[in-house]
């Protein structure tokens, strides 16, 4: 199920949008004008991804130092073990759609 959930002028390039989706937050980043959503939420200590840094395509979680692929969702370095859940993305004009299926 596609769902629009910001318009494109509400994230920045080199940053995050946390949004609430069907009961679940989404993190959405723009890594070099290409946008990757994710679970907002770091499967080691649940920290919102969405306050990370991005460093290239990953981002950093704020509490403990994980990093994630925002492309794969998987984790690049402990302490997360486990991968965060990725979702497409699409942009239609201005508008920022997800496909939370």
């Amino acid at each position: 199920m596609e769902v629009k959930v910001a318009d494109r002028s509400a994230l920045a390039a080199g940053r995050a949008l946390a949004v609430e989706v069907g009961g679940r937050t989404i993190a959405l980043f723009d890594v070099g004008g290409t946008l990757r959503a994710i679970d907002d939420t770091c499967t080691h200590a649940g920290a919102g991804l969405a306050e990370g840094e991005v460093e290239g395509g990953e981002v950093v979680c704020p509490w403990h130092g994980a990093r994630f692929d925002l492309a794969t969702g998987e984790p690049k370095c402990p302490p997360a073990t486990r991968p965060v859940r990725t979702y497409p993305v699409q942009v239609r004009g201005e508008e920022i759609w997800v496909d939370v299926g």
